[in-house]
């Protein structure tokens, strides 16, 4: 382990945490970096949790950034751009267990969470984070600073534009397209395409509003 390559992760967060669980080998986690005093020093589990002087502080490791939740997701691109991080430090990281085709292509700062399948020529964009047990199948298009749920199936020829939450459990039918800055409510099943900067819930899915806070 003292030949892997060193990470951090930011933020100290709960997809934070539960990345620690995808690292495998490929990595040697130093710590967490976090904006908010109050969650820095040690975690309850021995975790180092500092501020963002330690990207300067340990120059060579790469960094894993994955803020944003369903109410903060919007500003998920801000933030990890906010963080002065070159391209080419970012980490991809990927549970053992996930199963990428080889054909299918991965962007930059992308976590990949345990039983995540990727079939054939799908195409994760940078800085995305696809939680547990979710299928993404053929075709299927995914843009940059994406939130993607648990067990979360996105059906052939489906394209997500950037910065959208896709809440767990939710299903989005082939051949649809969903509009940049969108949020798709848990457990939503996704029928029609959906436009930009629109919430929708429910099965079938039905919009709820455009107004973000």
């Amino acid at each position: 382990m003292q030949d892997a390559q060193p990470l951090l992760i930011f933020p100290y967060n709960g997809n934070g945490i539960e990345a620690l669980d995808c690292i495998g080998s490929a990595y040697r986690f130093i710590g967490f970096v976090d904006d908010t005093p109050q969650k820095r020093g040690i975690d309850p589990h021995g975790y180092p949790v500092l501020d963002r002087g330690a990207f300067a502080q340990f120059s060579d490791a790469r960094v894993l950034a994955i803020p944003g939740s369903p109410s903060s997701y919007r500003s998920r691109k801000e933030v990890i751009q906010g963080l002065g991080i070159a391209e080419e430090r970012f980490a991809n990281v990927i549970h053992p267990t996930a199963r990428v085709s080889p054909l299918a292509s991965i962007g930059c700062n992308v976590l990949i969470m345990a039983g995540v399948v990727i079939t054939s020529n799908a195409v994760i964009g940078s800085h995305s984070c696809i939680l547990p047990n979710t299928v993404l199948h053929h075709d299927v298009v995914v843009g940059d600073w994406v939130l993607i749920g648990s067990n979360v199936t996105i059906a052939g020829s489906t394209v997500i534009e950037e910065n959208c939450y896709i809440g767990s459990g939710s299903n989005i039918m082939n051949g649809l397209r969903v509009g940049s800055g969108a949020l798709v409510g848990l457990g939503s099943n996704v029928i029609s395409g959906i436009a930009a900067d629109t919430r929708v819930v429910g099965n079938p899915a039905h919009e709820i509003g455009k107004k973000f806070c």
